[in-house]
């Protein structure tokens, strides 16, 4: 694993722990965004709506990588995604590294969070 790329995950995770609490890992931090990009404000959501919050992130946080494109959202507001070229095959390693990595730039280019304690 990169180890910059760890370092980084770091300092948002925290970043998010402060503000959300303790206990954050990569799927939390998925299902943040997911709520971020619905964009309803905080509600009680149902399984299958969890399952679609975090489908919602994966497809954001890995557009810019050119997987996906935003296509458009329905009449209850949920965003929906293309798929634009399918996923190469990773093991779990991989994935989180690329989740990681794409966790981090969704959040610094949003300019939810800022990462200076390390630098590239």
């Amino acid at each position: 694993m990169d180890y910059e790329v760890e370092l980084k995950f770091q300092e948002v995770k925290e970043e998010l722990e402060r503000e959300f609490g303790g206990g954050m890992d990569v799927q939390t931090i998925l299902f943040l965004i997911g709520v971020n990009e619905l964009g309803i404000g905080h509600r009680e959501f149902n399984k299958n709506e969890k399952t679609d919050l975090l489908h919602i992130a994966i497809c954001t946080i890995l557009e810019p990588y050119g997987f996906y494109q935003f296509k458009g959202r329905d009449e209850e507001n949920w965003p929906h995604f293309d798929l634009i070229k399918s996923l190469p095959s990773l093991d779990h390693q991989e994935q989180q590294h690329l989740l990681k990595e794409a966790i981090i730039s969704y959040f610094t280019e949003n300019e939810y969070v800022s990462t200076t304690k390390s630098s590239s």
